[in-house]
């Protein structure tokens, strides 16, 4: 039912108790949400693999996923009339920093859709941005129909990202550092009651109806002290993966994209996916049923695969499971911009995985080591120092990979290796898979309070548009007729369709104005000047700043694309809606 006005009720009682209740209502709507996707992803799974592939066997991989892409293509094309809805936290971060926390109810719904169907069918992605971005929309649009403030919403909706994802893995407090970290939400002591409420009451969901076990349950060995070196030398495996995870995957999709019918586009990437995933199954969907294979019984990974005769090699394992590593990001991309819609929080943790896992396997196999490495341990902790290097995000991967696998025995070597990678990666790119595409325009919010309110400042709310225009070619006359109207002392310069020419200072013409004998004999473009410092309209506040300190000025001219004269942006305006956001954002 659609909500017309607040809830009468519920707007009557105070804050405290309305943030309580909604945070409630969030998390339960988002525990739902993950639980609901999860159950779509493995029914879809369930049908095809017990109807189509136990029957006609491995070449239904090189159809299903192209199907998939197909069908969440055209649902996101005809029933979202969007164009598209994937990386779902890249847009939940451009939500938060340029749209006030503002989310369509439509993203409540469309991702899980969209999600289900391109994983269910075997497209190579994880599931959790899709979630995120849908738990993040119930969060904004409950907040939104009640009318709260931006403070708010924004608080929403980080509750439903968290309860979302804590949903989805059973990982409440990995849900609550994701949304610090990767959100960059602003975390108060205020902020933490509404968190924990909707992260609890989220994965209670995923607890009632799938039970307790963990997604992990593999059994992990003790610590041991001499085997830091070599978490030390995990991090710095997952540090340059990560490079090439961030880069590879932006770069891929970009040229993919550069085919622009999206049905050829479709096509083409169908057939690489499909092909990708006969040769190596473990692309296919978003993995975990691999690594769980893997971590426990590896000689079963060949299984339905042409390498299976060279299963018995020792050393072809670690060579088969590299390539299985290095081509999922290209089987992500692939899926991603071929139509279907999925996210790199799950690709993520399959490639850390088999790279930790690779890894002790290599040390294992040369036989340095008197006491082998445990493979299963290194396999874990490689997904944390991925994270930390992808995500830039070491503290979401250390508590998410604890939780998941039922303890903080592996504590320790998370840190170090998670450590290890995300100074590595901030060396070569500071910035996350999920920021990069934002910060090249200016979209981004930062944990720097100053940086973060600028970027919720924009230069439409600013603009000051009392300033009366003058032609170039209107005489002296009527330019004093206009100078008597106006109480500013500046004047834009503009043409016949209001394209903005120049500049025109009371000062310029103070000397001759009392000069009637002048009236009719000198012209605005006497005394007219070019403004070298303009603002576009669509500008960062940080690029307006700069143009101030470069210029200056007290005054900037603001046109359109086009040119066209809009106002002017003033020093004095900026800097109090700049004090004015400030304390919005900090109440």
């Amino acid at each position: 039912m659609k909500i017309s006005k607040p809830i009468p009720y519920l707007m009557s009682l105070s804050e405290r108790k309305r943030t309580i209740i909604l945070a409630f209502v969030v998390g339960l709507c988002s525990g739902i949400a993950a639980v609901t996707l999860k159950f779509a992803i493995e029914g879809i799974k369930w049908l095809l693999t017990n109807w189509i592939i136990s029957d006609r066997g491995m070449l239904w991989y090189l159809l299903l996923p192209g199907i998939g892409m197909l069908i969440s293509m055209l649902f996101v094309k005809f029933f979202c009339k969007q164009e598209d809805i994937s990386h779902g936290i890249t847009r939940v971060l451009y939500a938060i920093s340029r749209k006030e926390s503002k989310l369509n109810a439509r993203a409540i719904w469309a991702p899980l859709v969209a999600s289900a169907f391109t994983i269910g069918f075997g497209g190579s992605v994880g599931a959790e941005a899709p979630i995120v971005h849908s738990g993040a929309a119930i969060g904004s649009t409950i907040a939104q129909k009640l009318k709260l403030s931006y403070r708010q919403i924004t608080l929403f909706l980080a509750c439903g990202a968290a309860g979302s994802l804590a949903g989805i893995f059973k990982a409440p407090l990995a849900g609550i550092i994701f949304v610090i970290e990767i959100l960059m939400f602003d975390f108060t002591l205020s902020s933490i009651v509404p968190l924990l409420i909707s992260t609890v009451t989220a994965i209670s969901i995923p607890y009632f109806l799938l039970g307790q076990t963990v997604t992990f349950t593999n059994s992990t060995t003790p610590f041991i002290l001499n085997n830091i070196p070599f978490y030390i030398l995990l991090g710095i495996l997952c540090g340059f993966l990560s490079l090439y995870f961030i880069r590879g995957t932006l770069s891929l999709e970009e040229k993919i994209k550069r085919i622009r019918n999206p049905y050829l586009r479709l096509i083409i990437c169908a057939i690489s996916l499909g092909t990708a995933i006969f040769l190596f199954p473990p692309l296919y969907g978003e993995g975990y049923s691999s690594l769980s294979i893997m971590l426990n019984d590896v000689s079963f990974s060949f299984d339905n695969t042409i390498f299976k005769p060279f299963a018995q090699n020792a050393w072809f394992v670690p060579i088969f499971f590299t390539a299985v590593m290095l081509m999922k990001i290209v089987s992500m991309s692939l899926t991603n911009a071929g139509g279907g819609v999925g996210g790199t929080f799950g690709p993520t943790l399959f490639m850390g995985c088999i790279l930790g896992f690779v890894t002790a396997r290599v040390i294992n196999l040369t036989g340095i080591l008197a006491q082998p490495l445990p493979e299963a341990n290194f396999a874990l902790v490689g997904m944390g120092g991925l994270m930390a290097g992808v995500m830039h995000a070491p503290l979401t991967g250390i508590f998410l990979i604890a939780e998941i696998t039922g303890g903080y025995s592996l504590l320790m070597p998370l840190m170090i290796t998670s450590a290890v990678s995300y100074i590595l990666i901030n060396r070569f790119e500071p910035n996350s898979i999920y920021t990069k595409r934002l910060v090249l325009n200016g979209d981004l919010i930062t944990h720097n309070k100053d940086q973060a309110v600028l970027t919720l400042l924009k230069v439409n709310t600013v603009i000051e548009s009392d300033f009366l225009p003058v032609h170039p070619d209107e005489p002296l006359r009527d330019l004093v007729k206009t100078i008597a109207r106006s109480h500013r002392n500046l004047f834009p310069v503009v043409d016949n369709d209001n394209v903005f020419i120049g500049i025109l200072n009371l000062d310029d013409v103070r000397n001759v104005m009392f000069d009637t004998s002048q009236y009719d004999n000198m012209f605005v473009n006497s005394y007219m000047h070019a403004c070298p410092y303009i603002v576009n309209n669509n500008e960062t506040m940080e690029s307006v700043i700069d143009k101030f300190n470069k210029s200056g000025a007290w005054n900037l001219p603001v046109v359109d694309n086009e040119q066209h004269y809009i106002g002017f942006i003033s020093k004095s305006k900026m800097f109090e809606a700049y004090r004015q956001q400030l304390i919005n954002s900090s109440q």
